[in-house]
């Protein structure tokens, strides 16, 4: 069955959806952007991100960018993740976002609950808004498109995490190799990396 994401939220205002991709990873930055709708804007096939394919994703991303009124991508990387905790700089790299649109919208939708107020512009915060509302879900796309590629282009440079497939989440390959070779400068250190301890924690609980 069809989803039908509300194109907005107030009828009234200038919106823009917000949301970030990559609070879960243990690598890289996280990335958040930002979109201002057009009225024209007519694409059935946009809906949350982690829903869509990799091929689907791409082939939005040119309509969305050259369809909507306004958009902005920001990233925020691992050392800042580090130093804020990836709440606040998740929730910063939105701020970053707005920053480099050209139009000041007047509400702004946030993916998820927590949020810090924004240059006096007010907000709503919607639990799972990238599958509810069209702007976040567009937002959700533009992210996730831009930081998968750069995951996949710092392959190139450590291959042995499968970052052009894992992007930095925790799958079995990237934890294998964080054991062997341990983490890179792009790794975030205030998560837990060393999955040779964890290791040895289940063998130890296995065995009493």
């Amino acid at each position: 069955m069809e989803t039908i994401l509300l194109k907005s939220f107030s009828n009234r205002y200038l919106e823009a959806g917000c949301d970030e991709v990559g609070r879960g990873c243990l690598c890289g930055p996280v990335v958040a952007a930002a979109v201002i709708l057009d009225d024209s804007f007519n694409q059935n096939l946009v809906n949350d991100s982690k829903k869509l394919t990799f091929k689907t994703r791409q082939e939005l991303d040119g309509y969305i960018k050259s369809n909507v009124k306004d958009y902005a991508i920001a990233e925020l990387s691992a050392a800042y993740i580090d130093e804020h905790n990836i709440l606040n700089a998740s929730i910063h790299a939105m701020h970053r976002a707005l920053d480099q649109l050209k139009m000041t919208p007047e509400l702004l939708l946030i993916d998820g609950n927590r949020f810090h107020p924004y240059n006096f512009i007010p907000h709503e915060c919607i639990v799972k808004g990238d599958a509810k509302i069209l702007s976040i879900a567009c937002a959700s796309i533009l992210a996730k498109n831009y930081r998968d590629q750069l995951m996949i282009d710092l392959h190139q440079e450590f291959p042995h995490y499968g970052w052009n497939t894992n992007v930095g989440y925790a799958t079995k390959e990237h934890r294998d190799a964080l054991v062997k070779y341990g983490p890179t400068i792009h790794h975030r250190r205030s998560f837990r990396l060393d999955y040779s301890v964890y290791e040895e924690e289940i063998i130890v609980e296995a065995e009493m």
